[in-house]
């Protein structure tokens, strides 16, 4: 696609590092399915703004050659840290988000050069692009910032999607991990079911600005995500997708009762 923009932004609920090998996980199946079901063309390249990098200013990543796979999590099966995600780095990519985001008055915009994908980017990817064959530039969250931070900079970057660029955003959209379950069972935790039912009909509705205020108005807000870490990119995905555009459910499970895996297109609202 050289010539082809893309419309499209995603916010992807990447849960427990264990979706990189837990073949029990329905997430895991979607992501599997992704180029097939949900977004078919190949993107140019990607920009992933991940929960698991916090940083006091904007800082992108801008790797020559391949990515070092970050396996940032202790106490899993051995195999997990023997996967390998080598997607080259973009150091041109990195360069057009510094540029948007001082441009936009988000300076100073750091930009590493070292540093390569944490397992907020690379478990999703590699199911999602197992080629690991598109370059990949890395974007991070500010948790002294508020959600309207972060929406303001999923704006300022909207023009990549002309230059071919699929921006998503990884976290999870109930993210509290002193609570989940951990003997298993069926049922879902009512605050958890309560938050999350309220993201998603304000996501469907494009009720933009209720979701960058959810710490007051959503249900559970502080239970569902006692840290907006892994929310924070649902906001800049959200920016991301422009004026017009509503959020369309793409996947939703649960894992431990209380993890939700639900994940969202940002597509243009139906005339």
């Amino acid at each position: 696609m050289e010539n082809k923009g893309i419309k499209e932004t995603f916010y992807i609920s990447h849960g427990a590092p264990t979706l990189s090998i837990d073949d029990s996980l329905p997430a895991r199946h979607f992501l599997k399915s992704f180029q097939q079901k949900v977004f078919p063309e190949k993107p140019k390249a990607i920009l992933i703004i991940s929960g698991h990098w916090e940083t006091s200013e904007p800082a992108v990543n801008a790797i020559s050659g391949p990515s070092e796979t970050i396996h940032d999590f202790y106490g899993f099966p051995d195999p997990m840290y023997r996967l390998k995600y080598p997607a080259p780095g973009s150091p041109d990519l990195a360069g057009k988000v510094k540029q948007l985001l001082q441009k936009t008055g988000f300076g100073p915009v750091q930009v590493d050069r070292k540093r390569g994908l944490d397992h907020g980017a690379w478990v999703p990817l590699m199911l999602m692009y197992p080629a690991a064959d598109i370059p990949v530039c890395q974007l991070s969250v500010q948790m002294h910032k508020d959600a309207a931070h972060h929406y303001r900079i999923g704006k300022a970057l909207a023009p990549l999607k002309d230059d071919g660029v699929l921006i998503i955003g990884s976290g999870a959209a109930t993210h509290n991990l002193r609570a989940i379950h951990r003997q298993g069972g069926d049922s879902v935790a009512d605050w958890a079911y309560e938050f999350d039912n309220w993201i998603k009909e304000a996501l469907l509705e494009g009720r933009y600005e209720d979701v960058n205020d959810y710490e007051e108005k959503a249900p559970y807000a502080k239970v569902a995500h006692p840290r907006p870490d892994h929310f924070y990119p649902l906001h800049v995905a959200m920016g991301a997708a422009g004026q017009n555009t509503r959020g369309e459910l793409v996947h939703h499970s649960w894992s431990y009762g209380t993890l939700s895996y639900a994940s969202y297109k940002f597509t243009e609202k139906d005339e």
